[in-house]
């Protein structure tokens, strides 16, 4: 989910609001924000309701972060921008402290001040959900791989340009002393769990999927059938409401003491 304000084009603005909803509804659907603009948001409260949504959903949150490029929407919140890259660090620093810790903390910088305080609830992933960074340009991209979080690239550059940052990107990740697992694009050691083998369904001689119970369901269905749907027997219930089983179409009582004509009989 995107986040973005004062457009006027209907685009998401509540994003945690609306992953919330979504997390209800679904089971195994994973539920990412891309991107959360930290310099707009309190970071405390933010952790607390990433931190709910990570709970309630089992675990399912993908915690999507950038620093905003949109001057029209700082002006609007009446934050320079130039100090996008300062709240940024001091916002996400404060998150993952708040995710972390067991303890009561206090903290006092440039733009946040918080006294003795502890986030509640915990999150479901340990340590914490993971975190996604977007960036673009050289600096930014190796300031991820060092904060030790995955990396969010735009759809817009070329795919010579996406290669390139995802280089520099690896480079760094390894030069910092981790390995590299291009599989799951995280910066830490693969999985050891044995990969399971996809098993194929089982066929039918007509080359059909076939599952359990699939025959005796047939079986039933065919049994049960509306006589009076079948070309052969169908002027054999003449008085009854004729009912097709194959479109659910009822006809009108006027066809109640005769059979319906042929031409208006489908199955």
């Amino acid at each position: 989910m995107v986040e973005h304000h004062f457009t006027g084009f209907g685009q998401v603005s509540a994003s945690l609001n609306l992953l919330t909803w979504v997390a209800a509804r679904t089971k195994t659907l994973r539920l990412g924000t891309a991107v959360i603009v930290l310099p707009w948001h309190n970071p405390v409260l933010l952790a607390e309701q990433a931190a709910t949504i990570d709970l309630l959903s089992g675990g399912r949150l993908e915690f999507g972060v950038g620093k905003g490029y949109r001057h029209n929407e700082f002006a609007s919140f009446c934050i320079p921008i130039a100090e996008a890259d300062e709240r940024f660090e001091e916002g996400l620093g404060l998150i993952l402290k708040s995710w972390t810790s067991n303890e009561r903390f206090s903290h006092h910088g440039k733009f946040w001040n918080f006294e003795n305080i502890i986030v509640e609830p915990p999150t479901r992933q340990k340590p914490h959900p993971p975190v996604w960074m977007a960036a673009g340009n050289p600096d930014s991209i190796r300031k991820v791989a060092r904060h030790g979080c995955k990396l969010m690239l735009d759809q817009l550059a070329s795919t010579q340009l996406a290669i390139e940052r995802f280089n520099i990107y690896k480079a760094e990740v390894e030069a910092c002393g981790r390995k590299f697992d291009p599989w799951t694009s995280r910066s830490a050691a693969p999985s050891s769990l044995p990969r399971t083998p996809r098993k194929r369904p089982r066929r039918s001689k007509r080359g059909l999927p076939t599952r359990p119970g699939l025959r005796n369901f047939r079986r039933r269905r065919t049994a049960t059938a509306n006589p009076a749907c079948c070309r052969s027997t169908r002027h054999s219930t003449p008085r009854q409401r004729v009912r097709c089983s194959a479109r659910r179409t009822r006809f009108p009582r006027s066809f109640r003491g005769s059979a319906p004509p042929a031409s208006s009989i489908s199955c």
